[in-house]
């Protein structure tokens, strides 16, 4: 049995991955910016966590006792074209998505250094490996993410501390319901909003995410990167043989799914 501490597991997959660790015997540390969203969670422990805020980050870590694993899924989305994009709005979602993600890794590193083990599962997306329209500012904060916990691998794993990247396409979660979208008055890109949509079929379930995240906390070996779900594997094989010197654009073969907000 590990101790798992989970971000944003109030719903979508922070909250299903709550629930299929729990059922696999573990004990579970679900945290929240308000912890009151986790009611009805069979969990060892519900926590107050806000990734964009230190000082909660340091009271749950604290409060959390032994984290064997982390699951890094917190996270928000919004839709621009670059040109639209507002710096602020920009900043904010790379502090929540990326160095969030930072505050809460570095929080629970020493305690696994000190132990010489521990698993780190940061939530990505396809778009930490492409750019979509008006996705643009979310893809650069999963970009961002994905440097870091590869130079993280390569800097902890001689301490016996491993972490992975789980690469998720479109997410039945509902999270991409009701995304803010930012736009330029008369919209010159408005055009875009008809491409990028993910289909019903493409989609895979919060449910199949937790699974996947919970087989790679439980796995012998744990590879840095592992696409979740079809489309996932489709579209990243893809965009590896794909060239570099110029945008990736999948075929019809292999549709980008929206990214989902984790």
């Amino acid at each position: 049995m590990a101790s798992v501490l989970i971000t944003g597991a109030s719903k979508g997959i922070g909250r299903a991955t709550a629930a299929e660790f729990a059922r696999r015997g573990h004990r579970v540390i679900a945290t929240a910016r308000d912890p009151r969203t986790l009611a009805g969670l069979r969990v060892d422990r519900r926590l107050t966590l806000d990734v964009t805020d230190p000082e909660t980050i340091a009271r749950a870590v604290r409060e959390a006792g032994q984290v064997d694993v982390l699951v890094s899924n917190a996270g928000e989305i919004f839709y621009a074209a670059v040109e639209a994009t507002p710096p602020a709005a920009f900043a904010r979602l790379l502090d929540l998505n990326t160095i969030g993600a930072l505050r809460v890794a570095q929080a629970v590193l020493p305690g696994m250094r000190a132990r010489g083990h521990g698993r780190l599962l940061f939530v990505s997306s396809v778009a930490g490996r492409i750019a979509q329209p008006r996705q643009g500012a979310y893809a650069a904060t999963k970009w961002a993410l994905e440097a870091l916990v590869e130079a993280l691998v390569i800097e902890a794993g001689p301490l016996g501390i491993e972490a992975a990247l789980l690469e998720p396409g479109a997410v039945s979660s509902g999270a991409l319901d009701h995304v803010t979208t930012y736009t330029l008055p008369g919209d010159p890109y408005a055009h875009l909003r008809t491409q990028g949509g993910a289909r019903a079929r493409q989609m895979i379930t919060p449910e199949e995410v937790a699974a996947g995240i919970a087989d790679a906390a439980q796995a012998p070996q744990l590879p840095l990167r592992i696409p979740l779900g079809r489309t996932a594997r489709e579209v990243l094989a893809a965009r590896r043989a794909a060239p570099d010197d110029r945008p990736f654009i999948p075929g019809e073969s292999t549709p980008v799914p929206a990214a989902d907000a984790n």
